[in-house]
């Protein structure tokens, strides 16, 4: 599993909670850096990190054919545009997706479009791959409509997906809390955020055996 950080600058640990939970469960985790603050919007960080990953996955026990994708927050929107536009990351899509708490109709980084946007133009012979969402019911930060609508427009094309809409915010759903004063996540052990983050974990652990 190749798993994105949201909108601030190298923050992979902020899902160091989330990427523990999943590692637990068995499933091979890569969290990297990217600076969505670089001049393009951290797109060539992002597509080095799967690089990275499909060369170097063996080396660690993995299977360099059988790698998924799941981002949160802004790492979401991008995660998103792999799945339903090849060319996202130069003609490599992953096995599955996981859509945590992402916002779908503006641009994300990869292609510059709109998740949404590149699903309706996207050709009906693309092959589906299964899409997991997952996101927090109490979301102050991106409305949970995106993930309903997003839902909705992939079933509508018939492609395998699922919506959680576990009753925590934005940072809850990766079993963290916002620290305003560091204006960054950090772990949180409080029981919606502990519940929340487990189901993410156990989603993203469904998403890496998806067939």
């Amino acid at each position: 599993m190749l798993l994105w950080h949201g909108r601030g600058p190298d923050e992979r640990d902020v899902l160091a909670p989330l990427a523990r939970a999943v590692a637990s469960l068995g499933v091979m985790c890569f969290v990297p850096d990217w600076r969505p603050d670089a001049d393009d919007g951290g797109r060539a960080h992002l597509r080095e990190s799967a690089v990275f990953v499909r060369q170097n996955a063996a080396a660690f026990g993995g299977d360099a054919g059988r790698i998924a994708l799941a981002g949160w927050s802004l790492g979401s929107k991008a995660a998103m545009a792999a799945a339903v536009n090849p060319g996202a990351l130069d003609g490599w899509r992953p096995c599955a997706v996981v859509g945590i708490a992402g916002g779908y109709t503006r641009p994300e980084p990869l292609t510059g479009r709109a998740p949404m946007d590149e699903l309706a133009r996207a050709d009906e012979s693309l092959p589906a791959i299964p899409v997991r969402l997952v996101h927090g019911s109490a979301d102050p930060a991106v409305d949970v409509q995106q993930s309903r609508h997003l839902h909705a427009a992939l079933q509508q094309r018939g492609w395998p997906t699922s919506l959680d809409e576990p009753d925590t915010d934005h940072a809850g759903v990766i079993m963290t809390e916002y620290d305003p004063e560091s204006r960054r996540c950090r772990p949180s052990q409080a029981d919606h955020a502990v519940r929340a983050g487990s189901r993410t974990a156990c989603l993203i652990f469904r998403a890496a055996h998806a067939s």
